[in-house]
């Protein structure tokens, strides 16, 4: 190996290396480089590669040419370039937009210790910022295929916009799959499918009323992970709960294939929300990777260091607490470390404003795969700086049995997916006896479950979410139809607390219909009258279903597609979603306890068909809740939020407001249109099946 002077060295890089010798490794110059700056850096003059191996011998760097499967060149790092097991290495002169790179690692191989280094396999770096080999959906890459990465450069340009930084309570979270938002062309975007495609769409969830998205997974995966075809159909891993690269946006969202065009539609796409006050939460998966089990392919982690990244049983099998094959080992310092910095990236490069935590329950758990009770990684994200405002979203539970829906570690920092919420709204709206008193419970804001003091805005309600049915189906299916998906139907939970008012699927029956709508109607009309923080699947508010398939993971097709022609057929509905959304933004009452009551009446009070009796008899159906309280800035508000789930009229008599207010009829579900009335008196009938909102103020 050559040596070059320092003078011979120095090039337009920070002055902290222009004096070090450069050494010549292969035809290309090189010298040590930033040992603290993980992944493959851009940096004046080249680029800097810094990765990490506990357990290997040697790394050598590969790069390739852009579309050639085999390096022109090959760089083992020396030595000298290693501290601890940090390897960094500069290389001069490289133009990042015409090579690609990944990395050869060798080491033990022991894999009843966890050990399964292989200098044969080539390696993603697990800091990749953006990922080749999977860049047009649908075009199968076989399993021993290659991943590479590419180096980004970030010049993309933030402007002055602020973020929204919208409080939690004001939150109307809406989530969406990028590419089954606009992918069908009844979309009428211009790039459907994609984060382009998306961005075109933003005036229409303006429109809507929704504030925040909630996007299903856009780190890179591979959607031809498990690709099968029955009966004809293509299936694919669609959802994208199968993460390749944490820190790569995946690259066939993208609409255009010019230079770092994932990474910066990305951007564009987001500053486009938050300039339109919306802001936009990722769907990570940290709870496992796309490497799978012992059968599974092996393209990154597990030649890095096998047996820090995953949990290991002691015979070096993998634990599968994730139900996907592996389970990522959150609480080692390395992988704790990892997750950290990925956060970190996607607040400060993305400018991302939350992250919904996916089967968030493994990340509390130790290298054993027991439960821990302050698990550091839980604890520095409620902590960390950079992470100071951004939303912080759990699954509460995992695929290993682990359910802590409001036993989450939060320190008053996180939120929950409220899956006790869904289940106990779905039976109380269907009219199952008995859930009276829990649904004063949901509808008031879990307080049984979250305590103010300490969990305050902790719960995200929802009745719909992509794990499930949809709105539309909830109420047109009494079983899973998920027969297209190649299991037999046995894929899928088979506790849904759905009803399909009388017929299975499809009908032209117009009772049967009506009474459908009615239940669509009643459902998000709770929703939006719940305190806690509610969340709604995209479509729903036009009526969109998947046929009732209720695990539509693999479906890339109408089953999972949004059909945008059912928003002019149902535009009715569409305005009664945008309705109760104005609503719960004109009554803070709804969303907050507003402290010090109004006049004699406390913050939440629950009433029966007569006021201040109590529903808590199995047989009763019928609630009725009251918030009531004083708005700094609007002044006094009440709401009486009456929701009868029997099969019959009944008559109630509503509580009597102060002098100074006058109850008004807000919202009757009975009605597909929405027109408020002022009451004469206290009483009412409300019909079957029905939700009636009463105002004053």
């Amino acid at each position: 190996m050559e040596r070059k002077t320092a003078e011979e060295a120095v090039v337009a890089l920070p002055r902290t290396i222009h004096l070090v010798p450069m050494d010549r490794l292969n035809g290309f110059d090189v010298r040590p480089g930033f040992y603290e700056i993980n992944g493959a850096t851009a940096i004046p003059g080249g680029v800097n590669f810094t990765v990490h191996s506990h357990g290997a011998e040697s790394i050598e760097l590969l790069l390739f040419r852009r579309t050639e499967t085999e390096p022109y060149a090959v760089l083992r790092f020396p030595p000298h370039y290693r501290i601890g097991n940090v390897y960094s290495m500069i290389v001069f002169k490289l133009n990042i937009e015409e090579f690609e790179y990944a990395y050869r690692v060798d080491g033990p191989y022991d894999p009843k210790k966890g050990l399964l280094f292989d200098k044969s396999k080539y390696l993603l770096d697990p800091y990749a910022r953006a990922v080749t080999g999977q860049s047009r959906w649908g075009v199968d890459q076989a399993w021993d295929a290659r991943y590479k990465a590419r180096v980004v450069k970030d010049d993309f340009e933030w402007g002055d916009a602020p973020r929204p930084l919208i409080p939690m309570e004001d939150l109307i979270i809406y989530e969406l799959h990028v590419r089954g938002f606009t992918i069908h062309e009844s979309s009428g975007v211009q790039h459907p499918g994609t984060f382009d495609g998306l961005r075109e769409k933003i005036p229409y969830l303006k429109a809507l009323g929704v504030n925040a998205v909630e996007l299903m997974p856009i780190f890179e995966f591979d959607e031809m992970q498990d690709y099968r075809e029955v009966d004809g159909e293509k299936l694919f891993n669609y959802w994208g709960y199968s993460t390749v690269s944490f820190f790569a946006p995946n690259t066939s969202y993208a609409a255009s294939t010019e230079y770092n065009r994932e990474g910066n539609e990305l951007k564009r796409l987001i500053q486009e929300f938050n300039r339109n006050g919306i802001e936009v939460y990722l769907d990570v998966v940290f709870n496992h990777t796309a490497e799978g089990n012992e059968q599974g392919p092996f393209f990154s982690f597990k030649g890095f260091d096998n047996n820090i990244y995953y949990l290991l049983t002691p015979e070096g099998k993998y634990y599968n607490f994730s139900g996907c094959g592996n389970t990522l080992n959150c609480n080692h310092p390395i992988v704790h470390q990892m997750i950290m910095d990925c956060l970190r990236y996607w607040v400060t490069t993305y400018r991302v404003n939350g992250f919904r935590f996916d089967l968030a329950s493994i990340l509390g758990r130790n290298e054993d795969g027991s439960p821990m009770n302050k698990p550091p990684l839980l604890q520095a994200m409620a902590f960390d700086p950079i992470l100071g405002d951004v939303k912080l979203i759990a699954e509460a539970w995992d695929a290993g049995g682990l359910y802590q829906v409001g036993t989450f570690p939060a320190w008053n920092r996180w939120a929950e997916w409220n899956g006790k919420y869904r289940d106990d709204m779905r039976r109380y709206i269907k009219g199952d006896g008995g859930m009276a008193a829990t649904a004063l419970q949901r509808i008031s804001g879990s307080t049984d479950i979250y305590k103010a003091e300490s969990r305050k805005n902790a719960s995200i309600n929802f009745i719909t979410c992509h794990d499930g049915f949809t709105l539309y189906d909830l109420f047109a299916y009494n079983q899973k139809h998920n027969e297209r998906n190649g299991w037999d139907n046995t894929d899928g939970a088979s506790d849904n607390y759905s009803w399909n008012c009388g017929v299975e699927g499809e009908t032209d029956d117009p009772e049967v219909n009506a009474l459908r709508r009615r239940m669509i109607r009643n459902a998000f009309a709770l929703l939006m009258c719940s305190r806690g923080i509610p969340m709604f699947l995209a479509g729903d508010e036009f009526c969109n279903t998947q046929f009732g398939n209720n695990n539509a993971y693999c479906q890339d097709n109408i089953t999972s597609w949004l059909d945008w022609r059912l928003l002019e057929k149902n535009q009715d509905m569409f305005r009664f979603f945008q309705y109760m959304i104005q609503l719960r933004k004109e009554f803070r009452i709804l969303r907050a306890n507003l402290s010090g009551g109004l006049y004699n009446f406390t913050d939440a009070s629950f009433h029966s068909t007569e006021p201040w009796q109590k529903p808590f008899q199995d047989h009763e159906r019928y609630v009725g809740v009251l918030f009531a309280g004083k708005d700094p800035e609007a002044g006094p508000q009440m709401v009486y939020v009456a929701s009868n789930a029997y099969w019959e009229p009944l008559k109630i008599r509503l509580p009597a407001p102060p002098p100074s207010l006058r109850w008004e009829l807000r919202v009757d579900t009975w009605q597909a249109e929405q027109a408020p009335r002022p009451m004469d008196g206290l009483e009412f009938t409300i019909g079957p099946r029905t939700v009636m909102v009463f105002t004053a103020k």
